[in-house]
C-alpha cells in the first residue's frame, strides 16, 4: 500500500465520480469497496450539489458527488485529476495545444481549484490545483484506487499532448492483454512500492482502442474480484466484463447504478 501526503505536478492525485442519485452511489460503493463517508461538502459549480469524500481506515480515496444539472444528459463516468501548479496556466496552455476547456477554473474552497479540459481526442481529464486536499491519501491496496488509463485510438496524437502538458513519456509495455499497452513516465518522479513490477516514476497507462471514443478509465484493486462483481449486479449496478485471469490479476469491469464503468483488480502474482 501507499499512504501519500503530498503529489509533484504532472502526477494524477485524486479520481471522483458525479452521478444522478448520490445516495445510490454511496450504499454501491459502500457496499463494493467498504468505502465510508464525509461530508457532505457543496460543489461550488452547482449550489444545489454536494460532494462527499469515500474514506479508508480515515484516509480519503475517492468522492462522489452531484452531477451538475447541465451535464444531466450526459453518462457518468469517473473522473481522473492531475496535480498541477495553476488550474489556470494549465487550461491556457492545454488549449494551445489542442484541447478543448470543458470547465474553466473554479474555486473549490478549502480544498483547491480545477479545470475540466477534454484533451485533442477528446477524453476528459482533470487538473488540480491544490489548497487544503493534495489528493488521495491512500493508494495501492484492495479498495483503493491504483491507476488511470487512457483508451484513445491515436497514441501518437496522445503521447505529443501529454508530454508537452505534463512532461510524461511514454514507453511500449507487454502487459499480457493482447493489445497495445503503453506506460506513462514522469522523469524524476519516485512514486509506487520499491517492489512493484513497473518503474517507479510510471504515472499512468494508455491503450490503444480504435473502436470507442478516447476516454479516461480508473482502475481500483480489490480482494475479491468475483465477490465484487456479484455485490455489483445484486446493487443496481452490472458487470460490463466478467471477472478474468489477466497480466497476474484477476480484473473484472462494473458499472455503478447511474453507469460509471470502472475496473476492479484482485492481484495474484507478488510484485
Amino acid at each position: 500500500m501507499s499512504n501519500r501526503e503530498q503529489y509533484p505536478a504532472g502526477v494524477p492525485c485524486f479520481v471522483d465520480t458525479l452521478t444522478p442519485d448520490v445516495e445510490a452511489a454511496k450504499r454501491f460503493y459502500g457496499a463494493v469497496f467498504g468505502w465510508e463517508f464525509a461530508g457532505p461538502g457543496a460543489i461550488p459549480t452547482e449550489p444545489s450539489g454536494q460532494y462527499f469524500v469515500a474514506r479508508l481506515r480515515g484516509r480519503d480515496v475517492a468522492a462522489i458527488g452531484t452531477q451538475p444539472s447541465a451535464d444531466g444528459s450526459a453518462p457518468a463516468a469517473w473522473n481522473t485529476h492531475v496535480r498541477v501548479d495553476s488550474a489556470d496556466e494549465t487550461a491556457a496552455e492545454a488549449e494551445a495545444h489542442g484541447a478543448t476547456v470543458l470547465v474553466e477554473p473554479f474555486d473549490a474552497p478549502p480544498a483547491g481549484r480545477m479545470a475540466v479540459l477534454a484533451d485533442p481526442s477528446g477524453a476528459t481529464i482533470c487538473v488540480w490545483e491544490a489548497g487544503v486536499r493534495e489528493g488521495a491519501q491512500l493508494i495501492n491496496e484492495p479498495s483503493a484506487w491504483a491507476m488511470s488509463a487512457l483508451s484513445t485510438a491515436d497514441p501518437e496524437l496522445a503521447q505529443a499532448f501529454y508530454g508537452e502538458l505534463f512532461g510524461w513519456q511514454a514507453e511500449a509495455f507487454d502487459a499480457g492483454l493482447g493489445q497495445e499497452v503503453w506506460l506513462w513516465r514522469l522523469p524524476g518522479y519516485v512514486g509506487g512500492e520499491p517492489e512493484q513490477p513497473v518503474p517507479r516514476d510510471v504515472v499512468a497507462v494508455m491503450m490503444r482502442a480504435d473502436s470507442r471514443p478516447a476516454s479516461w478509465g480508473v482502475d481500483f484493486w480489490i480482494a475479491d474480484a468475483d465477490a465484487a462483481a456479484a455485490a455489483a449486479a445484486q446493487l443496481g449496478g452490472r458487470v460490463v466484463a466478467a471477472p478474468e485471469e489477466a497480466g497476474g490479476f484477476r480484473r473484472t469491469v462494473l458499472a455503478d447504478p447511474s453507469g460509471a464503468v470502472f475496473s476492479a483488480s484482485q492481484i495474484h502474482v507478488p510484485a
